[in-house]
């Protein structure tokens, strides 16, 4: 595969680092997952297609890669899990620093422990929405805090999480989860009202973690642990619509594309899923139109601390 040095192939006057509301960050690390490997390719699978897509919005008539998208170079350590999530977390409060829209694609999951702390870190009342087929709220799997099943447990003791298609997970996992707070996929197919009741768990500023094995094998075959019954496309972008248009996202990751050159349609369906999701936070903003990122640097300090010892 080759890409461009730009997201999506766009010129550069849209993609410099200064004129740019969105940062893309990309981690290709696949260290900890435990069946089906790859996630390390997903990335780079990306955004090839994402070279390949039309950059014209048809539901929101828009085109939001004017309102510039930088990619930032790929984060490449991949020593330890903790020296992942390490710089994740750096780089990501760095970007977040600088006023922009920060977004990642992974890579495994584990790398969400990373972007969720430096949004935690940055934003007031934060609620971690994770879409998801798997419950990943672990402590520790395999001996070590930062695996792929554990991409949620920090963010558990620390924000609002809030989890939305769920469908696999260990016993231990059911006692650590807020019921209240949990849409099981096998309720949601039953319940229309299941979206509005997602939106009234959440606070104002959502951050949306968004692992790909969410979606119904049937669209996304192309993920390290594909479920059975998850979601489909246009309930999803509906879905997404809601939170946008009702929260302020500050920012987002997708992981765990693991590319098959038997399945490109898998990578097209990521691609496509980033873009709506810019498009849906952009829509209606002109592009001279100043972003508004208000955040409160250090508003919780000293509440990873604990997470953050473990990295030493």
């Amino acid at each position: 595969m080759s890409t461009s040095k730009n997201y999506a192939g766009i010129s550069d006057e849209f993609a410099q680092l200064e004129k740019s509301k969105i940062i893309l960050i990309t981690v290709p690390y696949d260290g900890t997952s435990t069946w089906g490997k790859g996630a390390d390719k997903g990335p780079e699978a990306f955004l090839e297609a994402s070279e390949n897509m039309e950059l014209y919005d048809i539901e929101t008539d828009s085109e939001v890669y004017k309102q510039g998208i930088h990619l930032t170079s790929p984060i490449t350590v991949n020593s330890s899990p903790e020296a992942v999530v390490k710089e994740v977390h750096a780089i990501t409060k760095d970007f977040i620093k600088r006023n922009k829209f920060v977004t990642l694609f992974g890579g495994e999951h584990s790398i969400s422990i990373g972007s969720i702390r430096a949004f935690n870190e940055c934003f007031d009342n934060l609620t971690v929405l994770q879409i998801d087929a798997h419950a990943d709220l672990r402590e520790s799997y395999e001996g070590s805090r930062y695996n792929h099943a554990c991409a949620v447990y920090e963010a558990n003791q620390t924000t609002n999480l809030v989890q939305v298609g769920i469908r696999s997970m260990d016993s231990i996992e059911k006692t650590l989860m807020d019921q209240d707070k949990t849409f099981f996929a096998h309720d949601m197919v039953n319940d229309e009202y299941w979206m509005d009741k997602v939106i009234d768990t959440m606070t104002d500023n959502v951050f949306i973690t968004f692992d790909l094995d969410a979606f119904d094998p049937s669209i996304m075959p192309s993920t390290g642990t594909p479920e059975p019954g998850g979601l489909f496309w246009y309930e999803t972008l509906e879905f997404l619509k809601q939170v946008f248009e009702d929260k302020n996202v500050v920012g987002f990751d997708i992981v765990e594309l693991c590319p098959n050159k038997n399945d490109r349609s898998s990578d097209f369906l990521a691609a496509k899923l980033y873009y709506k999701m810019l498009s849906y936070k952009f829509a209606g903003q002109d592009i001279d139109q100043e972003y508004d990122n208000t955040y409160d640097i250090d508003y919780k300090a000293n509440t990873n601390s604990k997470f953050e010892d473990d990295e030493d």
